[in-house]
């Protein structure tokens, strides 16, 4: 991400987190503008290239009446249609085309001992993101403004790999999910590290259509244990790959988006980047 395109991500995410503080007062294009130092024409237009949609419209995607009313409208077919099939009504998604493989016990347990994993950094809609893959399949993605400080999680989350700065075409085809022509998507494979449960839970996380939510407690009964919502937040907190394991489409049964490893104003702005391509889409 270049330096303009990171001052306008950061006057965007400035302007998500007005709106999201100020959403029960409604306010206005130039209220929301001012607060970001931007000419009301210039802030609308910069939103309006980011988001596919205007403000006003964005306010109503986080407003948390409008997830309370989803919610609702929406429990019958996610979990009687959209996790059973893995089909969802938006088009080809992420439950059509990414597929998760567990390390082996060696791999898990060893910190990564025989893995050679390249990594690069590329921009987002949501700032800049590091990006890891193994011959298998990405194993781990995140969102990062600091190069090193990226690199060195990474590494101390595989202490034991051989890692190499190297861009390829397993990366290349997830960080197609970012774009607006979607026919350019390949499948995507994803080579993680985590427990059955993890892995179970992450499976279901990719069922969530892009432009609908879920609540743990739908995702706990998903994998069969009703009783395991804490366990199950706990899981999608240890979410390993950002936006391509879709844990920004589980909030809170009360509408309220709740937090989110990568910072809760880029959650918001996920949810209404990603609801307002799925309306066109409909």
């Amino acid at each position: 991400m270049n330096d303009q395109q990171q001052f306008n991500y950061d006057r965007i995410a400035r302007a998500i987190e007005y709106i999201t503080v100020n959403f029960r007062e409604q306010p206005s294009l130039d209220e929301v503008a001012e607060a970001v130092n931007i000419s009301p024409y210039h802030f609308q237009r910069l939103f309006t290239e980011w988001a596919g949609t205007s403000p006003k419209k964005f306010l109503q995607y986080i407003s948390l009446e409008h997830a309370k009313a989803m919610l609702a409208r929406d429990k019958a077919t996610l979990l009687d249609t959209s996790f059973e099939t893995g089909l969802s009504g938006t088009g080809r998604l992420h439950d059509l085309f990414v597929n998760i493989e567990g390390m082996t016990p060696a791999e898990y347990k060893n910190g990564g001992s025989g893995l050679s994993i390249n990594y690069s950094y590329a921009e987002s809609p949501f700032g800049n993101l590091i990006v890891a893959s193994t011959a298998k399949g990405i194993c781990h993605m995140a969102f990062e403004s600091d190069e090193q400080s990226g690199a060195e999680k990474l590494k101390s989350k595989f202490p034991n790999a051989e890692f190499t700065r190297k861009l390829d075409m397993t990366q290349q085809n997830a960080l197609f999910i970012f774009q607006h022509d979607r026919s350019r998507l390949h499948e995507i494979k994803l080579h993680l590290k985590g427990t059955d449960f993890q892995l179970k839970v992450w499976e279901a996380l990719l069922k969530i259509p892009m432009g609908k939510l879920s609540t743990y407690g739908e995702i706990a009964e998903m994998i069969g244990n009703p009783a395991a919502s804490r366990a199950v937040g706990t899981a999608i907190g240890g979410n390993p790959v950002a936006y391509l394991i879709p844990c920004h489409r589980v909030i809170r049964s009360t509408g309220v988006f709740g937090g989110y490893m990568w910072g809760n104003t880029r959650k918001t702005a996920i949810i209404g980047w990603e609801g307002a391509r799925a309306n066109e889409s409909n």
